[in-house]
């Protein structure tokens, strides 16, 4: 398998700009949908991101990533020293690597990871290699 890496760079981009809106204050959303919601794009961008990393990874080992990942990033939650604290201090950083361990998280991570495999599968831009 082969990923359109433009495609993919344009997909992470469109998904990283919905996320920041979604959280923002523009939008009238629940505080639920908004919580949730903007954790399952985070990891849509995550399973994005891993597929650029990894272009000719297949669709499982890309979602197997991404969640690995995004999990991590969740348990570390749990783990607070002053060098991580100050990371997550600044916006770039808790936008990252969050703040606050929560369960529910967890499978709004999936539900956006699933999104993405199934958007990739469905919609086929990933092209199979040939061999020679």
């Amino acid at each position: 398998m082969h990923r359109n890496r433009l495609l993919q760079t344009v997909a992470l981009v469109l998904v990283l700009g919905a996320g920041l809106l979604w959280r923002s204050h523009y939008l009238p959303l629940s505080p639920f949908l908004s919580k949730y919601g903007g954790d399952a794009l985070w990891a849509l961008a995550v399973f994005l991101a891993a597929g650029l990393c990894f272009p000719r990874a297949s669709t499982l080992r890309i979602t197997l990533v991404a969640l690995g990942f995004a999990w991590g990033i969740e348990f570390s939650q749990l783990y607070h020293a002053p060098w991580i604290d100050e990371l997550r201090s600044c916006l770039l950083g808790r936008l990252i690597l969050g703040s606050t361990f929560n369960v529910p998280d967890l499978l709004a991570y999936v539900i956006g990871i699933v999104v993405g495999a199934v958007a990739e599968a469905k919609l086929g831009y990933c092209r199979r290699m040939v061999a020679r």
